[in-house]
């Protein structure tokens, strides 16, 4: 699996939530994860997923781009994400 970002938008990221994506990429080692298609209608199909990384539960949107998972957002996760990836 070949992950990858915007180094600018990781960069904002991380000022704003103070998630790095070289550690949200981890996201994808958590075999219990939550996937679930964005229904909004960005010119590309996004993939939410909630999963924890270093004992956090985070969100997560990404892409695939030419085979590639392309992050295109983290963040901690909500009350009810939490509640969600807990729950299943």
């Amino acid at each position: 699996m070949e992950i990858e970002w915007d180094n600018n938008k990781a960069a904002s990221n991380l000022i704003k939530h103070k998630i790095d994506f070289e550690d949200a990429k981890n996201i994808f080692l958590d075999p219990n994860r939550l996937e679930r298609e964005d229904k909004r209608d960005y010119n590309e199909p996004r993939i939410q997923v909630i999963g924890i990384v270093n004992q956090v539960v985070l969100f997560v949107v990404y892409t695939k781009r030419n085979g590639r998972y392309r992050i295109i957002s983290a963040r901690r996760a909500n009350k009810n994400e939490r509640r969600q990836y807990y729950q299943s």
